[in-house]
């Protein structure tokens, strides 16, 4: 059996196994994630508003699709999202200038100056949490973490896309039933 030549050799308990590797992950993960949460939490808004609007204000006016996969939400997700902040008068969705069938989400005045104050005490708080890292040990983490997760997209992608078409399968045989009764 050929192996992946940048797999190393590794032994029951031994911290570089890929299981423990993921459990250490997941728990940074969670610990970060839940400490950005608390800095959300007392905001006007919801975490996943928070993520539009910062998004369109760092990367600009984009269409809801393209911010719904930058942000992780699912179409439905995400066309709730900007509807909510859309009546809120913090977006506006505006026609594509070169695809009549597309929108795309800009910031309002209004939105700019509340993403602009949430996003400054957000860095700051986020900033704390990163505090333990010096900044050679910051970019060395932030390249790891992309070459893993896009190893991790690429062998994975296929599958991730089946899972997709087997719940749409499943959705649709259920909403097929639930018109029969």
């Amino acid at each position: 059996m050929k192996r992946n030549p940048r797999q190393s050799e590794t032994t029951p308990g031994d911290s570089t196994r890929a299981v423990h590797l993921w459990l250490v992950l997941w728990k940074a993960t969670r610990a970060v994630e839940a400490h950005a949460h608390k800095s959300i939490a007392s905001q006007p808004i919801c975490p996943s508003d928070f993520a539009v609007l910062e998004v369109v204000l760092h990367k600009g006016p984009l269409p809801v699709n393209a911010i719904g996969r930058k942000v992780l939400l699912t179409s439905g997700s995400i066309t709730v999202a900007v509807d909510r902040l859309e009546a809120q008068g913090f977006v506006e969705r505006r026609a594509h200038p070169s695809d009549r069938r597309a929108r795309v989400v800009h910031l309002t005045s209004e939105g700019k100056r509340l993403i602009t104050r949430i996003f400054a005490e957000h860095e700051r708080d986020m900033e704390r949490a990163a505090s333990t890292l010096t900044a050679s040990e910051r970019a060395t983490l932030v390249r790891l973490l992309k070459k893993l997760g896009l190893y991790a997209e690429r062998v994975l992608g296929e599958t991730a896309e089946q899972e997709e078409a087997h719940d749409t399968r499943n959705r649709n045989a259920a909403a097929r039933r639930s018109r029969r009764r």
